[in-house]
Parts: structure tokens; sequence; C-alpha cells
């Protein structure tokens, strides 16, 4: 046979997957970073904001492993407690983490200006809404109860605890799926603030799109946005797109307000029959 045909979806785009802090609140993604920077301090090992950043979007007792993985922060902890981290150390870090955690959520869990405009437009397109995310449960119980009192309401929300393993594996992804009801994975697009979320994204076959300024990126709430002097803000954010981009990231834009015009290309991408 000289003729070989490739089945082609061509259809519109059926469902938006959004992350939480740095994406549709918590602008600047602050509270993990503040309470990851208090665990170290409680072991005597003190670590920068931006260290504690560094593996945004991990399960958070996966986060804190890699931070004391990070070259200067072991050596710290060498000099402070004189041997490595084990995983009795992670664990009790994680424990020390969870309370400390649930109790300033509610202090960071302002949606990010143009959220609930965004939101509007997926549901008007016609979008199923779904969510994915490094705190577990018990956190996400309590995220959502503030969100509702901000008139957002994802269809779905699926933590790191609920699959086998979190970013950048695609579990969280296709669990919103089958929750959903979507299929093929090229008919979702990921929208995420981390670069270990935008490959959660790459490796479940859906278009990502990467939001630079409101996350973990750049690293600054609104306000310091806005009184950043230009040319600090200009290379934090040329910096965090760039390194989307290498990730891998479809698109990149700087907040979720520009994700709808980004639906606009990806499904008219869909029309001639691209894949992600």
């Amino acid at each position: 046979m000289e003729f070989f045909f490739q089945r082609q979806y061509r259809g519109p785009l059926k469902g938006i997957l959004l992350d939480w802090a740095g994406t549709t609140m918590d602008y600047g993604c602050y509270a993990p970073a503040t309470v990851f920077v208090e665990v170290y301090r409680r072991k005597g090992v003190p670590i920068a904001v931006d260290e504690a950043r560094v593996p945004m979007g991990a399960h958070k007792k996966v986060h804190i492993r890699k931070i004391s993985q990070l070259p200067e922060v072991s050596q710290r902890w060498q000099a402070a407690l004189g041997r490595q981290p084990n995983e009795d150390d992670i664990e009790g870090m994680f424990q020390d983490f969870i309370p400390l955690q649930l109790a300033c959520l509610a202090d960071y869990a302002d949606l990010i200006p143009g959220t609930l405009e965004a939101v509007a437009d997926f549901r008007k397109r016609g979008l199923k809404i779904g969510s994915t995310t490094g705190y577990t449960g018990e956190m996400m119980k309590l995220l959502l109860h503030e969100a509702k009192k901000r008139n957002y309401a994802p269809d779905s929300t699926v933590c790191a605890t609920d699959v086998p393993a979190g970013r950048p594996e695609p579990w969280m992804c296709v669990q919103n799926a089958m929750n959903l009801g979507i299929f093929p994975m090229e008919a979702m697009v990921k929208v995420d603030d981390t670069l270990p979320g935008i490959e959660e994204g790459l490796n479940c076959n859906m278009w990502t799109i990467g939001l630079a300024l409101t996350g973990n990126e750049v690293g600054l709430n609104h306000a310091e946005v806005k009184n950043a002097p230009a040319d600090e803000l200009k290379r934090k954010l040329d910096r965090a797109y760039g390194r989307m981009a290498q990730c891998g990231a479809h698109y990149v834009v700087d907040g979720i307000w520009d994700v709808p015009a980004v639906l606009d290309d990806i499904n008219a991408r869909l029309r001639r029959g691209e894949r992600p």
C-alpha cells in the first residue's frame, strides 16, 4: 500500500486546567514560599525566599526535599547540624509545614486581577474548568472555600495527594480529564506559573501556557510589581519568559487576563490539524 492516513483531531478546545497560587490567586505565589523559609529557619538553617521558590509547583514534601538538595542549602545544613538532611528531617519539616501553611493560606487567597473575567470568558466558550495543585487535600479544602467566597469555583480540582505522583508527572491532568469527561488530550490547555506545572501539561500532551508576571518566576505581588523599578522588573520578566519558553511552553504571557486571546490561536491551530 502506497498511501497511509493519519487520524487527526480538528475540533475545538473542550477544557482548561488552571493552577492555583500565582495563576488564579496569591499574586506572586507568596503563601508557600514564606512557609518554606520558616520551616527551614526552625531547623537552624536559613534559606532565602528565592531558594524556597526553586522547586515551586511540586508536591510540598517533594518541594522540601528538593530545597535540601540545593548545594548552598546543603552546605548550610552541614555547617549547622554537622550532617546532611535525611528523610526523617524531610518528614519532620513537612509535618511542621502543614499547620503553618493552613494558618496563613486565607491571608493569600485574593484572586489575581483578571481571573474572574478570564473564567467568564472560558465559560462563554463552553470550556470545562479543572485545576491541579501541589497543595494537599486539606489545604485545598480551605482554598476552595476561599475561592468560592470570591466567586471562583472550578469544575474539578485534583491535588498531588490524589494521584500516584505530582508534577511534573501528568497524573493530575489525567485525573482532571477523567473527572471532566474530556478527550483527546489535545483538546485541553494547561495554564501554570511554574516550570513543573508546564512540564505536567506537556507530559500529558496538552497545550501549555506559562504565566510569567503573576507567579513564582518573578515572585512579586501586585503592589510590588507596580512599585518595582522598570529595569528590575524587565530583567525578572525577561528571565521568566526565557525559562518558560526553554521549558517547552507553547505560549508565555504575563497573566491569566492574556489567556483568552491565546485560546483563539490554539483553536485556529487545531482546525489546521496541528497538535501540541
